[in-house]
């Protein structure tokens, strides 16, 4: 899609509300799309493989987490005897750490790396996020295919429950993208915010029930665990993929809900703060 050089005035207010965003969503819908796909190749541009790595990448890891947590910590999950099982549990925090980290690691930068948008041409600016957002979905899908792939041939079925990963998924893509939203903006005025996020996403992996159940946590520690964002996703992702229950729907809901009043206040940060970017950059 071939946008218009059209000058505009990067100060002039923009709108706040949902409903604002959700037509900017709708309406540069097109543009997502295409802006994913090349973000996605850009990534394995030059490369020999090219987008064949989206696919050996997780492979890899899903073989080293299985040779050495069966092989060398001969570790278990719970009770359970299967070396296998526990690093397919694993390799499910690892696909929604990834997804969360992927995204806020690269927010801070997306307007500093993309001045001309926000000073020469139109551009919904505020869309950059989402397309950061979809990229890592597309990496996370193939490293959900891998695990699903992996799971039948160790197992030799697939739980029914699987169908409802996506609305596992959901809450934690909104308040990803509010997050995203925030990080973006503060990244403009703030420069150290991008070296603090990837200092705060490591220390969130060990944080979160990835390496070890939530059960493994002492008692008077495990309100700081459940209050990290991503204990309840992983969980019930594991819930749904791997031991074939049905997710808390009443904890998805309420997550839900908090997660588009985060969206919301990190769009809403986002646009009140655009009109002094082009002071800044």
């Amino acid at each position: 899609m071939t946008h218009t050089s059209t000058t505009i005035n990067p100060h002039a207010a923009q709108p706040t509300s949902l409903v604002a965003l959700a037509k900017s969503l709708w309406r540069n819908r097109q543009l997502i799309v295409q802006m994913t796909k090349r973000e996605v190749v850009g990534r394995y541009k030059g490369s020999v493989m090219g987008l064949a790595w989206s696919f050996f990448n997780p492979v890899f890891m899903l073989v080293v987490y299985t040779f050495v947590f069966s092989m060398i910590f001969k570790s278990r999950w719970g009770g359970d005897d299967s070396r296998t099982l526990f690093a397919a549990v694993l390799f499910v925090g690892m696909i929604v750490l990834g997804l969360f980290s992927e995204v806020l690691n690269r927010a801070p930068s997306l307007i500093l790396s993309n001045v001309n948008y926000v000073k020469k041409v139109v551009f919904p600016i505020e869309i950059l996020p989402v397309i950061a957002m979809g990229a890592a979905l597309f990496h996370s899908l193939i490293s959900l295919g891998v695990l699903l792939v992996a799971f039948v041939l160790f197992n030799g079925y697939l739980h029914w429950t699987v169908i409802f990963t996506p609305l596992v998924l959901l809450p934690l893509v909104i308040v990803t993208l509010g997050i995203s939203w925030m990080l973006a903006a503060l990244g403009v005025f703030l420069r150290d915010v991008g070296q603090t996020i990837g200092i705060i996403t490591t220390v969130l992996m060990f944080l979160s029930p990835v390496f070890y159940p939530v059960t493994a946590v002492p008692e008077k520690f495990r309100p700081f665990i459940m209050a990290n964002p991503l204990t309840f996703i992983i969980e019930q992702a594991r819930e749904v993929l791997i031991w074939g229950h049905l997710p808390n729907w009443i904890g998805l809901g309420t997550y839900t809900v908090a997660a588009t009043v985060v969206a919301w206040a990190g769009y809403a940060l986002f646009q009140k703060t655009r009109k002094g970017f082009a002071d800044v950059l």
